[in-house]
Order: C-alpha cells, then sequence, then structure tokens
C-alpha cells in the first residue's frame, strides 16, 4: 500500500518545532461508514489533526495516512514500514514523531517500533478508545498531549513512549490492562514515566540505557508462537505448535514460571527443536529460580533450557523473540541477543 500525504510540512520551519504525525488507523481515526454497521477506520490523519484546538500552537505538524487499519489487522510488516518512513521524517528535519493507531495490538507495537528506533528524536504512539464519533472522544486530547511530548527536550534519547489519558509510559513496560475504559494504559510493574500536567510534559523517571536497535534480514519474519499454561494441560497443544514447524515459542507460564508437571517433558522437546522462552501470564512481575522444587516448578523451567523473558509479557517476550531469530544468523547469536534485551526490562 502506497502511504498517502494528506498535509505537507509547515512553510514556517524555525517558529516552531516540526512534528510529523503518521497514522495507522484504528479508534481514533474511526467513524461510521456508508456501507457497513458500526465504525470502521477511514478519517485520515490530517482530519485528526486539523480536529485538534491549539495544536498549531505548538508545533508545525505535517501529517501522513500510512495505514488505514484496525489495530489487530496490523503486522510486523506494517511496523517496518512505519519505522522506516519516520526515519525519512527525522532525516528530513522532523524533531519528534507521533504515531496514531489502534489500541487492540499497541502494547506489542510500541515495543517493536522502541527496538528498532535508531534515532534521539522522540517516537510517541498513542491512540483512543471512543471512535471520533462518539460523545466524548478521547482521541484530540491525546493527539494533543502526544505532539507535547514529542516536542519536549527531556524527552529525546527514549526510545519510543506510549502517551494516553496524560500518563507517559515506556513502550517496554506498557500494557492494555482494560477493553475500553479511556485510562486503558498503564505500566504495572514501573509505573508511568511521567505525565502531561496543563500542557507541560513532566518526567519523574531519567531515561533508560538504550541498547542497539534491531536491523533486520530478510523479508518475512520468523513465525514465533505463544503458548498459555493451563489448568489440567496436558502438553498436547504445544506438542502440536513444535511440530507445525514454528521458529520459536514463548510460554506463558502460570505464577512465577510454574506449568502442570505434564508440561515438561514436551517443553524440553521443543527445546531440541527451536528457542522456547517463559514468561509469567499474570502480566507484571518476573520468574523465580530457586524457590520451588515441585515438578513443573521454576526451577525444571530453567534446567531444560528455556530464556527467561524478564518483566517482559507473554506477546512482548514474542515480539522480541521474533526480532531476534530475525536479525541474527544462527540461534546462538538470537538467544544471546534475546538475553540481552529481556534482562534489561
Amino acid at each position: 500500500m502506497e502511504p498517502h500525504v494528506d498535509a505537507p510540512p509547515s512553510d514556517r520551519r524555525g517558529l516552531r518545532p516540526r512534528v510529523d504525525v503518521l497514522g495507522l488507523g484504528g479508534t481514533i481515526a474511526m467513524g461510521p461508514g456508508a456501507d457497513h454497521d458500526g465504525v470502521a477506520p477511514h478519517i485520515t490523519a490530517a482530519a485528526l489533526v486539523a480536529a485538534v484546538p491549539g495544536l498549531d500552537e505548538i508545533a508545525d505538524v505535517a501529517a501522513e495516512s500510512v495505514r488505514m487499519l484496525p489495530g489487530a489487522s496490523l503486522g510486523f510488516a506494517d511496523v517496518v514500514a512505519l519505522v522506516e518512513t519516520a526515519r525519512a521524517r527525522v532525516d528530513a528535519g522532523a524533531q519528534g514523531i507521533v504515531v496514531t493507531q489502534g489500541t487492540d495490538t499497541l502494547e506489542e507495537t510500541a515495543y517493536a517500533f522502541d527496538l528498532l528506533w535508531d534515532r534521539p528524536e522522540p517516537l510517541v504512539v498513542t491512540g483512543a478508545m471512543r471512535p471520533a464519533s462518539a460523545a466524548g472522544a478521547d482521541g484530540p486530547a491525546n493527539l494533543l498531549a502526544a505532539v507535547v511530548v514529542a516536542v519536549a527536550p527531556d524527552a529525546r534519547d527514549r526510545g519510543c513512549l506510549v502517551v494516553f489519558a496524560d500518563q507517559i509510559l515506556g513502550a517496554r513496560d506498557v500494557a492494555k490492562v482494560h477493553s475500553t475504559s479511556p485510562s486503558a494504559f498503564r505500566s504495572p510493574t514501573t509505573g508511568p514515566v511521567g505525565s502531561v500536567d496543563e500542557g507541560v510534559p513532566r518526567f519523574t523517571a531519567p531515561p533508560s540505557g538504550r541498547l542497539v536497535p534491531f536491523e533486520l534480514s530478510g523479508a518475512e519474519p520468523p513465525r514465533v508462537a505463544v503458548v498459555p499454561a493451563l489448568l489440567g494441560d496436558t502438553g498436547r497443544q504445544l506438542e502440536s505448535i513444535a511440530d507445525a514447524g514454528f521458529d520459536g515459542l514463548v510460554l506463558a507460564a502460570m505464577g512465577a514460571g510454574h506449568v502442570p508437571a505434564l508440561l515438561v517433558a514436551p517443553l524440553a522437546d521443543a527445546v531440541t527443536r527451536m528457542p522456547v522462552a517463559a514468561t509469567t501470564r499474570t502480566g507484571s512481575g518476573r520468574l523465580l529460580h530457586e524457590t520451588y522444587g515441585f515438578p513443573g516448578s521454576e526451577r525444571d523451567l530453567h534446567r531444560i533450557g528455556l530464556l527467561d523473558g524478564g518483566a517482559l509479557t507473554p506477546v512482548k517476550a514474542r515480539v522480541l523473540l521474533t526480532f531476534a531469530l530475525w536479525s541474527e544468523r544462527d540461534r546462538d547469536g538470537a538467544e544471546a541477543r534475546f538475553r540481552l534485551h529481556a534482562s534489561a526490562t
């Protein structure tokens, strides 16, 4: 899909910082359609920008609709294309990038952007929980706050940030914790890194160390599955995925790294075929290493060679393992890269 440029940069460069808004679609861009029930994405990035009062007092904004998709339909190719477009915009003079997109995959795409972003300029992701046609639509306020953060000097060298409901959240830690609330995004483990108060971004946490971004090789992403450990699980689902030719696997373990005892053998078999990572399915916290000793405890997971996903959620561990496999030439290199980034969470 060729990107559609909605509006050129302002000719008043130098008077205000330039921020480029790149739209991917999502609820923030949704309204009623003539040929379908319910709302769907069709509002351009330029129209979103035009609907925000006071935005032109903060920055000269250029808008481009890179995609027009619901968040659930975004894929790794869209992530890569967005980062390439954002790099080109920064190289052409943008001092910050704002991405608007659907919230269904926002926690995954934001982390993916963070792993790929290799510029000091802020890359800020936002969206909306209510469509533009709804009473109390939150898109304009979120977009305004995102632009405010994108021009803030303190936002530089922080990789990708998520701005939602006036909270500034790190891409590595952000999670969607509610299906419909306007305050759906939180960082359960670390909390926000700042907030926007009366139009002023205030950071309460210093920038974290930035690791070398991933450089992907090859057109197609590796296939990485996520498998939860479940009550009464016998391992059949795990065995079927291991036999299906996946390139990697993420286990969403119970609690602090536990699985039914019957899963240990099929997990050990899967490790002989592909990299297998584990993280907790609880939504926050890390795996233990040596507290419990029953069959299926965290000791078994580490003994058979599962990669420790740190504080990453299972969906983010999948993004990390995908990029590690996508960028490295061999399994040892991919596993080392995974460990490096997971240990930073």
